[in-house]
């Protein structure tokens, strides 16, 4: 790929006491997830927003009926980004990943792992998740997983799976 531009938007200041350099950390696992796509388009867009659980509990309950906080969002723009539509010179966006601080903290916690490789595996999770990929049925976990194992491997970070 030659262009990609990922905004990060910082929703919940606590963010930056929690892990000061989150931006950095989810920058560079979203771009790790973009490299490890099959075929991408030339230019690619997409957000990833470091928000906390009110936030995210509202997009729950007002986009997939659940009140309730969760870990990691995804919001894509095309069901399949590789057939979306593509004007010359122009960046395909993907969308969006919104993350929940205070439960992706928790489970960093619970799983005793460092919160920068949860929210390095949250992005690369949702980051699939724009370019198409659902664990909605057990062909599809199994890829996907395997896909974020790799990935997170490539990133120097343990397999998150191992232990399930």
């Amino acid at each position: 790929m030659s262009e990609i531009e990922i905004a990060i938007s910082l929703r919940d200041s606590a963010w930056s006491t929690a892990l000061p350099d989150a931006a950095a950390v989810a920058r560079r696992a979203a771009l790790a997830a973009l490299d490890a796509a099959d075929a991408m388009p030339e230019a690619v867009e997409l957000g990833v927003v470091l928000a906390d659980d009110s936030f995210v509990r509202t997009l729950n309950r007002t986009w997939r009926g659940e009140d309730r906080t969760t870990d990691v969002l995804s919001f894509p723009l095309h069901e399949q980004p590789g057939l979306a539509p593509e004007p010359a010179a122009q960046p395909l966006m993907l969308g969006d990943v919104v993350l929940a601080r205070e439960t992706v903290e928790r489970d960093s916690a619970s799983a005793g792992v460092l919160l920068a490789d949860r929210v390095s595996h949250l992005v690369v999770h949702g980051v699939f998740h724009l370019l198409g990929h659902d664990h909605d049925e057990p062909v599809a976990e199994r890829r996907m997983r395997a896909l974020e194992t790799r990935t997170l491997l490539a990133l120097g970070l343990s397999d998150p799976y191992v232990n399930l």
